[in-house]
């Protein structure tokens, strides 16, 4: 086959090098010259994705792939057309469309009634979004009837930034058409391009899984990953309660869980990245009425201004004259990333309380940390605060040696070793204070 990827960001350059892999032209179609430039010379534009860099080469090389800024060029050379364009969300849940409806404009442009393309969207998106919103606009800009001229599924991406290419073999490849023989055109697709592992726990077998509609799929992903961001609201309420009253939540998520139908998830300082602080609003869009989701994310919101509350706390009520560090910018361990992260909430509510706040992550150099316009610290440096915000692996080898007169540290992610810091105050969420009776 013959396959344009649009989007060629974090997810869509992976998806692209794994349909390359499987023995399909790729063209990758996106709006960056310098991300074209660079994939055509099978150079990796970002860094951080397990076999990207050596998977991408390789398929430069053998010309399986190639990039250009023309989308509706490479659609109109294609037969199927995957899309992976970023779809933004306003904190009131308010899905912002342009990049897609940009792209899905071009697309348009290069559908050709004799190539009868398959068009997939693998976006999150609102429920209703595929039929509603992109079926029109690609018929109205074509003058092309779809499931006659061309067809439209929707089939969300399941992966994680950092381990993309081995998510999609891990889940079951999900779908929705708009019509039967799309959904039927997709299935096959996907059953090309991708390769799955054993999955003897599921009763249906991995694979790809035909939903039966574009809203059953579009559904699916919000669901997922909307029950994750209850679970840890959940958690998190979990976690101030024990703290309150002398628990350690951890201890009691332990014992919970040993029974098979409970799930509790670990509380924490911030829930971030793309997706589990984002498509939670894009459910809500749908369903303003969802008050169990609305609550949770309030709740999750709410977790960085608590954490700092408790250095607050532990300092007589106020940070004025001190110097505070947040350890790690992006929004998890081990990935180069500040989408949604719970840095920026943690630096507002520190300077809020009175705090000269610095900022440490490994993944950063101090150039890009001052971009963001914070003021970067290197280990060794003096500081009376430190709240540990994402959990890099290297943090948990940290000590008070590493950071010379800290006094108060708060661990937003439970990674540290309370006993490396010797007499200062050491805090976890959902933990009571160290040494506390109450």
């Amino acid at each position: 086959m013959k396959i344009t990827v649009v989007g060629l960001g974090k997810i869509g350059l992976p998806l692209a090098v794994q349909f390359a892999r499987s023995g399909h032209h790729v063209f990758g179609a996106d709006v960056n010259q310098n991300v074209v430039d660079l994939v055509n010379s099978g150079t990796e534009p970002f860094p951080g994705e397990e076999h990207l860099a050596e998977y991408l080469s390789e398929a430069v090389a053998a010309g399986q792939l190639t990039a250009q800024t023309n989308t509706a060029d490479a659609v109109a050379k294609s037969d199927a057309v995957v899309v992976v364009v970023p779809l933004f969300v306003d904190e009131d849940a308010r899905p912002d469309f342009a990049w897609m409806d940009s792209a899905t404009s071009d697309i348009a442009g290069g559908l050709r009634k004799e190539n009868s393309t398959l068009v997939i969207y693998e976006t999150t998106l609102p429920v209703g979004t595929t039929r509603n919103r992109w079926k029109p606009k690609l018929e109205q800009e074509s003058g092309l009837t779809e499931g006659q001229d061309f067809h439209v599924v929707f089939s969300p991406e399941r992966v994680l930034t950092g381990r993309v290419f081995e998510d999609l073999r891990k889940y079951p490849k999900l779908l929705g058409g708009l019509g039967n023989e799309g959904a039927r055109r997709a299935t096959e697709f996907y059953e090309q391009v991708l390769q799955f592992d054993q999955r003897p726990d599921l009763e249906r077998g991995n694979g790809v899984w035909d939903l039966g509609s574009a809203e059953a799929a579009e559904m699916a992903k919000l669901a997922e990953t909307t029950y994750r961001d209850v679970n840890i609201g959940l958690a998190n309420q979990f976690g101030v309660f024990a703290a309150k009253n002398g628990i350690d939540v951890y201890e009691v998520i332990e014992a919970s869980n040993s029974q098979p139908y409970s799930h509790i998830h670990r509380p924490g300082i911030a829930v971030g990245g793309h997706c589990i602080p984002v498509y939670p609003r894009l459910y809500l869009w749908n369903d303003p009425d969802a008050t169990v989701v609305r609550a949770a994310r309030e709740a999750n919101a709410a977790m960085p201004s608590y954490t700092v509350g408790l250095a607050v706390g532990a300092a007589g009520g106020s940070l004025a004259g001190k110097k505070a560090v947040v350890l790690g910018v992006a929004y998890r361990g081990g990935v180069k990333e500040t989408a949604f992260s719970g840095v920026f909430a943690t630096i507002e509510a520190l300077r809020e309380a009175g705090a000269e706040v610095t900022v440490h992550d490994p993944m950063y150099s101090d150039e890009e940390l001052r971009g963001f316009e914070w003021e970067p610290y290197a280990l060794g440096d003096h500081v009376d605060v430190a709240v540990l915000q994402a959990d890099h692996a290297s943090y948990r080898e940290l000590s008070a040696d590493d950071l010379p007169g800290v006094s108060i540290v708060v661990d937003g992610r439970r990674v540290l070793d309370a006993d490396r810091f010797g007499s200062a105050t050491f805090l976890v969420v959902g933990r009571p204070a160290e040494g506390s009776d109450d």
